[in-house]
């Protein structure tokens, strides 16, 4: 599994890292993903879409807060990636993340992992 560091980007309240691990683009929001911030994780991802990867994993293991911006960002990003034949998968959700997709009922529209480990097995 190829685990190097490809890049990351950074605005503020919000880095995001991204890599490649297998097949999947993984990507490792810090902070909050709000209204402000969302471009610094959208266009990494629309990048990497761009570029063939349909498979996407975020590890939310680091992102504190997302608001509906956030969560928009994701919703697109998994439309682009199941049109490609893939998908995105969200793993090691905080509590105050997980809510915002339990409130919001996307979280039945995402594959969700407890941890990174599980969703890169898959």
């Amino acid at each position: 599994m190829d685990r190097g560091m490809v890049g990351d980007v950074s605005r503020g309240r919000l880095e995001v890292e991204e890599r490649r691990a297998g097949g999947s683009a993984v990507f490792t929001p810090k902070g909050e993903l709000d209204f402000h911030t969302a471009e610094v994780l959208r266009e990494p991802l629309d990048r990497s879409l761009d570029d063939g990867l349909s498979r996407i994993v975020v590890d939310c293991s680091q992102l504190q807060f997302c608001d509906s911006t956030g969560l928009n960002v994701l919703l697109g990003a998994r439309l682009r990636a199941e049109a490609a034949g893939g998908g995105v998968h969200l793993a090691a959700m905080r509590s105050a993340v997980a809510r915002v997709f339990e409130i919001t009922g996307a979280e039945a529209v995402f594959t969700v992992h407890q941890t990174l480990a599980d969703a890169l097995e898959q």
